[in-house]
């Protein structure tokens, strides 16, 4: 484990805070795993109790729909959790005294990419589950499928960030090479 700056509490409580992120989207990740087989051997069970509930003999349960999202949740969740790894590397390199070393202008990188493709993938998501909703006569069911501006502004930050870190490293670089 990297040495944290003791004097500096707001690293540590960042680092706790991104563990327990990670902690959760590893909870998270195993439930859906655990659900994936459930909805697909279940799936008559539940045909059964949502007709009755619906009142409607016809219902067939969206299983492909269901699956798809739960795919898409854990896809998401699996790069939520990286990206809370390279987060922590971070800050842990700055616990350390060193924080521009090649790698955090690389895991800066690596964290714009896992933004951007949560920010896609959760435009199919909201697509399925909300078809999923109407199939279940949800008549008050709305996704708000938009992209997230503050999602967009985020990756365009990160991906600065990580060249501000590959110069920086560069410029100590050079800088250590003259001395």
């Amino acid at each position: 484990m990297a040495r944290i700056i003791p004097n500096d509490p707001l690293l540590a409580i960042g680092r706790i805070i991104i563990l327990i992120g990670q902690a959760i989207m590893g909870f998270a990740a195993t439930a859906v795993v655990v659900g994936l087989p459930l909805v697909i051997f279940l799936r008559d069970k539940a045909t059964v109790e949502v007709r009755a509930e619906l009142g409607n003999p016809d219902f067939v349960f969206p299983t492909l729909a269901v699956v798809l999202v739960m795919l898409l949740a854990l896809a998401i969740v699996v790069m939520a959790f990286l990206f809370l790894d390279r987060m922590r590397r971070i800050v842990d390199t700055v616990g350390e005294g060193d924080p521009f070393k090649p790698e955090n202008a690389q895991r800066l990188t690596s964290m714009a990419w896992l933004m951007l493709g949560i920010q896609l993938l959760a435009i199919p998501a909201a697509g399925a589950g909300l078809y999923i909703a109407k199939l279940m006569e949800e008549t008050d069911a709305t996704v708000d499928a938009s992209i997230d501006l503050s999602g967009v502004v985020m990756v365009v930050t990160l991906f600065i960030l990580a060249r501000v870190f590959r110069k920086g490293t560069e410029m100590r670089a050079d800088l250590e090479g003259t001395v």
